[in-house]
Formats: C-alpha cells, sequence, structure tokens
C-alpha cells in the first residue's frame, strides 16, 4: 500500500504554529464571537454604558431642578404676601401698586 502525499502539506507548514494549534484556533473563536456576535457584544455594552452616563446626568440636573423647586415653595409658604405682591400684583384696599421695570443693558 502507498502513502499519498498531501498536496497541502508545505501550505500548513508555512502557517505558524501558534495558529495550527487547535486549542488556539478554539480560543480565537470564542473570543471573536464574545466581541462581535454575542448579545453582550463589545458596541452593545459601549452603547449601554453611553445611557447610563446619560441618565445619571439627567438625574443630578432634576435632583438640582427638584432642589430648586422645593426651596421656592419654602419662599412661598414662609412669605405668602410678598410672594402674592410681587408675582401676582396683588394689593389691599386703598393701595397703589406701581410696576418699575429695569432696563438691561
Amino acid at each position: 500500500m502507498a502513502l499519498r502525499n498531501n498536496p497541502f502539506k508545505p501550505l500548513v507548514r508555512q502557517i505558524p504554529a501558534p495558529f495550527r494549534n487547535k486549542y488556539f484556533l478554539v480560543l480565537a473563536v470564542f473570543i471573536t464571537w464574545m466581541i462581535f456576535f454575542d448579545k453582550h457584544d463589545i458596541l452593545t455594552q459601549w452603547q449601554l454604558q453611553q445611557t447610563l452616563n446619560k441618565m445619571e446626568e439627567d438625574k443630578a440636573y432634576y435632583e438640582s431642578k427638584l432642589q430648586e423647586a422645593w426651596q421656592h415653595k419654602q419662599d412661598i409658604e414662609t412669605n405668602k404676601e410678598k410672594f402674592a405682591r410681587e408675582n401676582y400684583y396683588l394689593q389691599k384696599e386703598h393701595e397703589d401698586v406701581f410696576i418699575i421695570v429695569e432696563e438691561k443693558d
């Protein structure tokens, strides 16, 4: 029985040894799959992180607005008469209200 020569043997020998190792190939395929094709690939994780950062910025903004609104509410509750006079131009009987508009430069 004669042995056949494999015509691809010289080509296979030109490939570096690590690339011929089946464990290395399986690891490379696994890493490629995890980076590009998996449900939780790198692009998806990056987009989720960007969304999380945006939501944290929004949270900080709305917390500051909430604090301002709470402070405004406290101001109204402490001096209701002053608030009504300044914002709704209310007046007592026999009292004149003058509105002074400041010019901005």
